[in-house]
């Protein structure tokens, strides 16, 4: 890669050259984002899996970047256009906005204004105009009349279209204009078709006539405003002004120069007119609220990223025999009972509501499936019905130890309907298939989510709005972040969890499924190489990531990469003790000193990350899954009234505040105005995502389903 695309990427990065450089080439080698910040973290300088992200998505928008060049190097000097100035101006830009205007003038166009005066015969005298070679235009343009331009006043107006053309093609000129109005308002008016329809425009009426400062506008404002507009319901504009933006562009064509006549400037200054209201106006416009929206893109797919990780990386209760319930009223509860493993034992319907109201029979039913089937734990989903059914299974006699928890349904019909859920569930209709999913979610929620498209869960800032490149690239990223930290168990992990694991894909956790159900389950990581078409590279991606609890060599079962399994041995060796013994022993561990054990390949970083990892081997980073239990006297919006302090969990985190179940179907909103924090402040600083939290009630709009929370302060 090209020195000056990595010395951008070390600028946007606040990070060294050097480490740039070697995450460029671990990139290119092969190296996954996991891999290269959890074993290579000499070579990078520690740099973390988010910041070797970023270097990759820099690092791959500059390739393509430098493929664009070399299309318009191309495209100009076919054209015979190509100059040295040109061709280093191209060569050393690292915007691309700035690229595209160097490129402006050459691009093929479509049949326009200025190609018809050309065709005129208007071309010279335009050009003399351009260069400041005529003293009175009026008076040279008698020399172009013919029968397309058959007077002055046509000659001289088909040579103020070549000029206007010739102006919104001038790089100095967009650069200064869109400074100028990324400085300025952005400016929304309510439509014609927003008066006529103010059902659907309602929900946009805080912007109907609105201005604010586009460089300090909120990403969800702006986003909102932008949907509005393509629904046609406002009208955007900036509120720059034509007649300084005329002198801008004015003083631009004569920086360097002397000041052209009186009547050169007259006519100079009418295509300058008509080049800012037809031509730059509206193109600027557009190119400033696109660097806005990617800008607002960016900020919402932070938040959903980390959302996304906060939930993917939720407590799980663990591998607890399991009943699981998806409520509902008419069409009864469908209740699952699963095994230790997720395994599908049992499943029937209850009817414990309206209209059918069998309790009774219903709380015979589950009582003899606790008992049966030795549940442990029990997942109610979030949807319709769950406070109710929640509180039915409370009046259930439950075993003494059996804990009761309510799990997120966001994504489960996505989930059930999918072909993921068909291959695991072949005979089983699609209620069964969610209940499964969400006993699933509570036992380990990574193992489940990641069979779920990240946009249906539920967690998002108008995730449809933004850039689905970039959110994609970002929510991939995050799966497989979460994926790889916690580490896969290689003998029961599905095909579809392995797909995330560090160099595996599609392909081979297919094959690495197949080869366990051939063989039995693995006993050393050293077997995955008999695993069809995983070679050297993938066993050096992965091995680090896969675990096998009860395998001979302890290390097996551990973040320890193999490829420092020798290291351990020294380790061992200088406390004169067995590796078995070494891991799993925090005192034995305390007594190494990392500077003892460096070598040419690892430092202390490495050797850092071993000792620790020795002395709690496998263990799961996430927390431990707890107990919540609602208000009981809540049921509806209609039972709340400002004052009322509630426990709530937060489902939902945004730029201007986080969405909190209260423990009915309409979710409050804690505005990051009332968290109690200075102004300004992330409420991702503030709130994770499935905190559980108090709140008051500060207001409750009934006509229109809105509830406003304050944070209490004992959070």
């Amino acid at each position: 890669m090209k020195d000056i695309y990595i010395s951008e990427i070390s600028r946007l990065l606040g990070v060294q050259k050097w480490q740039v450089v070697n995450c460029v080439e671990l990139l290119g080698e092969g190296a996954t984002v996991p891999f290269i910040s959890r074993y290579r973290k000499e070579k990078t300088g520690s740099l973390s899996d988010v910041d070797v992200a970023s270097v990759k998505h820099h690092a791959d928008a500059f390739d393509e970047m430098e493929k664009r060049k070399d299309t318009i190097l191309a495209t100009i000097s076919e054209a015979g256009a190509l100059t040295d100035a040109l061709k280093a101006a191209i060569e050393s830009t690292v915007d691309s906005r700035t690229l595209e205007d160097l490129y402006l003038p050459y691009k093929p166009k479509r049949r326009t204004r200025a190609t018809i005066a050309r065709e005129a015969g208007a071309g010279p005298l335009a050009e003399a105009m351009w260069n400041f070679e005529v003293h009175d235009p009026e008076i040279v343009a008698r020399k172009y009349i013919n029968e397309k331009a058959e007077t002055v006043p046509d000659v001289l107006s088909f040579a103020r279209d070549i000029i206007a053309e010739k102006i919104s093609e001038t790089a100095a000129v967009r650069e200064q204009l869109r400074k100028v109005f990324l400085s300025r308002n952005i400016v929304s008016k309510a439509t014609k078709k927003a008066s006529e329809n103010p059902s659907e425009s309602s929900k946009y009426r805080a912007w109907m006539d609105y201005r604010e400062p586009l460089s300090r506008i909120a990403p969800h404002r702006l986003l909102a405003m932008l949907r509005a507009a393509d629904e046609g319901f406002l009208s955007l504009k900036i509120d720059a002004s034509p007649e300084k933006s005329a002198d801008n562009i004015y003083y631009i064509l004569c920086k360097g120069r002397r000041f052209p006549a009186k009547p050169l400037e007259a006519e100079l200054r009418k295509a300058i007119g008509d080049s800012y209201s037809r031509l730059l106006e509206p193109s600027i416009t557009g190119e400033v609220l696109a660097i806005a929206k990617e800008k607002a893109d960016a900020e919402s797919i932070r938040i959903f990223g980390e959302n996304l990780r906060q939930l993917l990386l939720a407590p799980p209760v663990g591998g607890h025999r399991t009943l699981a319930i998806d409520p509902g009223f008419r069409t009864g509860c469908k209740v699952v009972c699963l095994d230790e493993m997720g395994n599908l034992l049992h499943h029937e319907a209850i009817f414990p509501h309206p209209p059918q109201n069998e309790k009774v029979k219903s709380i015979m039913a589950v009582s003899s499936m606790l008992e049966k089937y030795g549940i442990e734990c029990i997942a109610i989903g979030s949807g319709t019905a769950s406070r109710e059914t929640e509180e039915f299974i409370r009046k259930v006699s439950l075993p003494d130890g059996v804990r009761v928890f309510t799990v997120s349904e966001d994504g489960a019909s996505i989930y059930s309907a999918s072909d993921v859920a068909r291959e695991e569930f072949p005979d089983e209709d699609v209620t069964v298939r969610g209940a499964v999913s969400i006993g699933r979610r509570l036992m380990d929620p990574l193992a489940e989510l990641v069979k779920i498209d990240p946009k249906s869960l539920g967690v998002g800032q108008y995730q449809w709005d933004v850039d689905q490149k970039l959110l994609k690239e970002k929510l991939d990223s995050t799966v497989e972040s979460c994926v790889n930290a916690v580490g896969v168990n290689l003998n029961t992990a599905s095909e579809y969890l392995l797909r995330y694991v560090s160099g595996v894909g599609p392909t081979l956790a297919h094959n690495i499924v197949e080869y366990r159900t051939g063989n039995g389950a693995f006993s050393s990581r050293e077997q995955l190489r008999d695993v069809k078409r995983l070679g050297d590279k993938v066993f050096q991606q992965c091995a680090g990531f896969l675990r096998i609890p009860g395998a001979e060599n302890p290390l097996d079962n551990s973040a320890v990469h193999p490829e420092t399994y020798g290291l351990v041995r020294r380790m061992a060796s200088s406390l004169g003790v067995e590796e078995s013994e070494l891991a799993g022993s925090s005192e034995l561990c305390s007594r190494l000193r990392p500077e003892d054990f460096v070598t040419d390949e690892f430092g202390i970083p490495t050797i850092t990350d071993i000792i620790r990892e020795l002395a709690k081997p496998g263990l799961d980073p996430r927390a431990e899954a707890t107990e919540f239990e609602f208000c009981h006297d809540i049921h509806s919006i209609e039972d709340l009234s400002a004052g009322m302090t509630l426990p709530g969990i937060v489902t939902n985190i945004t730029a201007f505040g986080a969405f909190v179940d209260i423990g009915i179907k309409t979710q409050g909103l804690v505005h990051v105005s009332r968290m109690g924090v200075p102004r300004g402040t992330d409420p991702s600083s503030v709130l994770s995502l499935h905190q559980h939290i108090s709140v008051t009630v500060d207001a409750v709009e009934l006509d229109r389903g809105r509830i406003s929370l304050s944070l209490n302060k004992s959070n």
